[in-house]
């Protein structure tokens, strides 16, 4: 709160997901990312880190890393075509 003499909150929250291909799904949400936001793989973990100084900033942040996280599960969940149909 500049100016009031008030005390800066700063507010972080992690959220870590399980994902078969956690590597794939971390690029997915990367490029999304916010600049107060990080996201990394490890082994079959997904951690993204949200920070910021006002609690609103940080909810619309993690709605908005939750909206993509289901599309990047969905994304991930769709199978490559089978080339094997025979077309007639």
């Amino acid at each position: 709160m500049a100016g009031s003499g008030g005390i800066m909150m700063q507010i972080e929250g992690r959220i870590t997901t399980l994902h078969r291909n956690a590597g794939a799904v971390a690029s997915a949400l990367t490029p999304d990312n916010m600049r107060n936001m990080t996201t990394i793989a490890e082994g079959d973990r997904v951690t993204t880190v949200i920070t910021g100084t006002q609690i609103r900033s940080v909810i619309a942040s993690v709605d908005d890393y939750l909206m993509n996280l289901a599309i990047a599960e969905d994304a991930g969940s769709v199978s490559a075509p089978n080339n094997n149909h025979q077309v007639m």
